[in-house]
C-alpha cells in the first residue's frame, strides 16, 4: 500500500516539525518519527482511525497532541491534514 499527502498537508507537517525543533534540538526529529508511526498504523489498519465521515478517520499520535486525518482507497493513503487537536476542527475539509 502507498501513502501520499496532500500539498498543504505536507505543508503542515514540515511546519510543525520546524516550530518543535525551535522548541528543543531533537523534538522535530522525533515529532516527524511519530508522525510517521501513525502513518505505519495506517498503512496496517486503514480502517482502525476514528471516523469522521464515510471516507475519511482520524488517527491520533502518541505523544505529541497530533491527529493524521486520511482518506484509504484499495492501495492508497491520502493524508489530508496533520493536525493539532486544538486547532480548528474540520478546516482540512475544503481538501476533500
Amino acid at each position: 500500500m502507498t501513502w501520499r499527502f496532500h500539498p498543504e498537508a505536507r505543508t503542515e507537517f514540515l511546519a510543525a516539525i520546524e516550530w518543535y525543533e525551535e522548541q528543543q534540538p531533537n523534538l522535530g526529529k522525533q515529532f516527524a518519527e511519530e508522525v510517521f508511526a501513525a502513518i505505519d498504523r495506517i498503512i496496517a489498519f486503514p480502517k482502525s482511525g476514528s471516523r469522521l465521515s464515510p471516507n475519511t478517520r482520524r488517527t491520533l499520535t502518541r505523544r505529541f497532541p497530533y491527529g493524521v486525518i486520511y482518506q484509504s482507497e484499495i492501495e492508497d493513503i491520502h493524508i489530508l491534514a496533520v493536525t493539532p487537536l486544538a486547532r480548528r476542527p474540520g478546516y482540512w475539509r475544503e481538501r476533500l
